[in-house]
């Protein structure tokens, strides 16, 4: 059946889950709109009802998921509460648009995803940064060919920094009971989905990480992690939210020179020749090809972060196409995370292909109890 309009559920209206009523009930998302909230602790039912009349507003998420006052229910939620939810609201046949990440292990997005198929329903996640023009931008010139073949990936993100402030701020932050983990699945899982999204998933990843190195917390705060990939491609990935003012550089070497994204511009030093051609017909011991420096153009977008991903949601929901950001696709960067910090605690290569789910788990229920 047809609608004109999709009626959001937000489940959880702490700082994230604000600014997604804020979006959807300012009326910028055409054919979204905002009918009801889960808000569990009571005062605060109280003060946002007076401030949002005409939203329902629920204590619980089954009661609103069986309510019949939404067809969509977002989550916006501490992740670990995520699959519980998401699982609940498609047996009750609602779409489901969760934040992310999709949740704090493999096996618990893996249900998810069986879930959202057995349901029919749309499941997407907000993965935002998808919708940045330079990361659109990147995503086409790797798709045209015109790279040639990527050697190597490497991406420093350290712009991430919190300070202990931050961490304490509320008591599931920065806790393997609470998160699962710390910079890998909290704040730079936006980067690692973007790594999956523009490169394709790597086969294997080792990682070292700093556990509580700058902050005094149980989880990770810094990490070095090494990818491979069965074609080749070899990747470095650096983060931290230790660091200010911190980087946020992207570089990838490729056959016909190399690119960098960084400050929202994408720079292409390019090669006259790829490089493998000029290797065959090269007899100069220390020739290279020549190079041209060029900035790549990068178009601008109507809308961009949470907005654009909420428009896209809804307007599938209604209309039907492509989301931007699927929610089978969580599973992805939540595996890079999963698998640096596997290898962080055992010292070893963790192959992605096959990922260990039950002993990445075992591991991740040892150190909630050590905590």
């Amino acid at each position: 059946m047809t609608v004109e309009k999709l009626r959001f559920g937000v489940v959880g209206v702490g700082a994230i889950g604000k600014k997604h009523v804020d979006i959807i009930s300012s009326g910028r998302v055409p054919g979204a709109e905002l009918s009801a909230v889960v808000i569990r602790s009571e005062d605060k039912r109280r003060e946002f009802a007076k401030a949002y009349p005409g939203v329902a507003v629920f204590g619980d998420d089954i009661s609103m998921f069986q309510s019949g006052a939404i067809d969509a229910a977002l989550l916006a939620t501490p992740h670990g509460e995520h699959p519980q939810e998401a699982v609940a609201a498609f047996g009750r046949g609602l779409h489901v648009l969760t934040e992310k990440p999709a949740a704090m292990e493999v096996g618990d997005a893996l249900v998810m995803n069986e879930a959202a198929e057995k349901s029919g329903k749309i499941f997407g996640i907000m993965y935002n940064q998808r919708t940045e023009p330079v990361y659109i931008t990147l995503k086409k010139l790797i798709s045209s060919g015109e790279l040639g073949a990527i050697k190597r990936i490497t991406w420093i993100v350290t712009d991430w920094y919190r300070s202990r402030a931050y961490h304490l701020s509320s008591p599931w932050h920065s806790t393997w009971r609470g998160e699962g983990g710390g910079v890998l699945i909290n704040q730079s899982i936006h980067q690692l989905d973007l790594w999956q999204w523009l490169f394709g998933m790597p086969s294997r990843v080792w990682a070292r990480a700093g556990f509580g190195k700058y902050h005094g917390i149980e989880v990770e705060d810094d990490v070095m992690a090494y990818f491979e990939y069965e074609s080749g491609i070899t990747g470095e990935y650096i983060t931290s939210t230790g660091e200010t003012p911190g980087t946020n550089r992207l570089e990838i070497a490729c056959d016909m020179g190399r690119v960098v994204a960084e400050g929202g511009k994408i720079s292409f030093l390019k090669n006259s020749v790829s490089e493998r051609e000029f290797e065959k017909i090269n007899r100069e011991p220390f020739a290279r090809p020549d190079c041209v420096a060029t900035d790549v153009p990068i178009e601008p977008k109507d809308r961009v972060g949470h907005e654009a991903i909420i428009a896209n949601f809804t307007d599938v929901c209604i209309h039907g196409g492509e989301l931007i950001a699927p929610g089978r696709e969580g599973v992805n960067a939540l595996m890079l995370a999963n698998g640096a910090t596997l290898s962080a605690w055992t010292g070893q290569w963790v192959e992605l292909e096959d990922f260990p789910v039950e002993e990445y788990l075992k591991r991740l229920r040892e150190h909630m109890v050590k905590a």
